[in-house]
């Protein structure tokens, strides 16, 4: 596979590309069958022959993704589903960790916390600026159910500290993420965005999938790598 020219400019300019109705009717049967039990705001997937199938090398999911970047694989994959039970906001923030397969004291690798049992650390920005952040939308989301809001454009700016993330998000365009069932978007992982709780009572299931093409300094590795956690 050879990489989309016009998309990747577009990709590089603002950030975040589109990628309406990317995602197969089969496919999409088998993620919401790999996120059936989630309930909850944002939970970690492990390996599932459902997950497996999607994400695998040549269905429509993967093979629409690697348009950008032919040797993105998949390094974390986390479900949310916002509900009357789980209906959370967030503020402008941007995501700067990974997930490993344990703690290694490396030069660069910093802020080491353990969720669910996997060590997540802030790596390189260099690291962060080449991945995809993936959202897969499982429905549709929009401004009344609760959809992120993204400033389009402000991942030029590199990281952000917490304290000037409103702010630096207001100076770039702001985009409401309007989605129907199978619309993809990919972001640039310092792409800043925020989410308000829903105003009415729909769910919201979203699917993100982070991806790297890059390896992680020995004896460090992507978590996904190694897991043989079962949904």
């Amino acid at each position: 596979m050879t990489t989309d020219r016009k998309l990747k400019d577009e990709f590089e300019q603002y950030g975040r590309v589109w990628l309406r109705d990317a995602v197969s009717d089969a496919d999409l049967k088998l993620l919401d069958q790999a996120t059936a039990d989630n309930t909850k705001a944002g939970q970690r997937l492990g390996s599932s022959s459902a997950l497996d199938t999607v994400l695998s090398k040549n269905s429509s999911l993967l093979t629409s993704i690697q348009r950008l970047d032919p040797m993105a694989v998949p390094v974390r994959t986390v479900a949310f589903n916002k509900s009357e039970g789980a209906n959370w906001g967030v503020p402008w923030h941007q995501d700067r960790v990974i997930a490993v397969n344990d703690k290694v004291e490396i030069e660069g690798y910093h802020n080491w916390t353990k969720k669910s049992g996997t060590w997540h650390c802030e790596p390189p920005e260099a690291i962060l600026d080449s991945m995809l952040f993936v959202r897969v939308h499982l429905d549709e989301s929009s401004e009344s159910n609760g959809a992120m809001e993204i400033s389009v454009g402000s991942h030029i700016g590199g990281i952000v500290p917490s304290a000037k993330a409103e702010e630096t998000a207001n100076a770039y365009p702001i985009e409401v993420c309007n989605a129907k069932r199978g619309d993809v978007l990919i972001l640039k992982m310092l792409t800043l965005h925020r989410s308000k709780p829903a105003t009415v009572q729909s769910g919201r299931r979203v699917l993100r999938i982070d991806l790297s093409s890059l390896a992680l300094p020995p004896p460090m590795f992507w978590h996904a790598e190694k897991t043989e956690t079962r949904l």
